[in-house]
């Protein structure tokens, strides 16, 4: 059992863009949205919930999303994050502690993510079982400097407040 304290973690992930495809989609926070290119990585490439993977077991100190989930495993190959993020969720119960919330900030050139923000937080509440009020995602772009604004890839920082399970 963790120590009846809040507890706050934070998360980063990147990945990048594979070649252009005419009929290519990414998925992020659990939604897929049409795009350029996919991203690539060994699961989905959901650098949204993989951030808040990362935070939710930093913060419960349960380890990193690659310890927990690794790129050399080939039942992961293609994973849903979602769920992944749904098994690090009841872990973090099993440590009798609750999300208090959770804040995303995605940065990307493309594709553009207000559009898909709302349905981003229903599907990632849905997978942590807690109210959306509970979830924020925001976006950002670099303005055109470095890699993400090159649309080269997307990348996402996730914090998470954990705080004692009421029994």
């Amino acid at each position: 059992m963790a120590e009846a304290i809040p507890r706050i973690g934070s998360g980063l992930d990147v990945h990048a863009f594979g070649p252009d495809t005419a009929s290519a989609e990414v998925v992020l926070g659990g939604v897929r949205i049409a795009s350029h290119a996919r991203l690539e990585g060994h699961s989905d490439a959901d650098v949204v919930s993989h951030a808040l993977i990362d935070a939710l077991l930093g913060a419960a100190g349960l380890g990193d999303l690659g310890s927990r989930f690794g790129t050399d495993d080939p039942e992961l190959a293609g994973a849903d994050s979602l769920r992944l993020l749904a098994t690090v969720m009841g872990e973090v119960r099993e440590q009798g502690l609750e999300l208090g919330n959770a804040d995303v900030t995605v940065v990307a050139a493309r594709p553009r993510i207000a559009p898909h923000r709302d349905a981003m937080r229903v599907a990632l509440a849905q997978a942590l079982s807690v109210d959306v009020a509970r979830i924020s995602v925001k976006a950002t772009t670099t303005d055109g400097i470095g890699s993400i604004g090159r649309a080269e890839g997307v990348a996402a920082w996730a914090l998470s407040l954990l705080v004692p399970r009421a029994e």
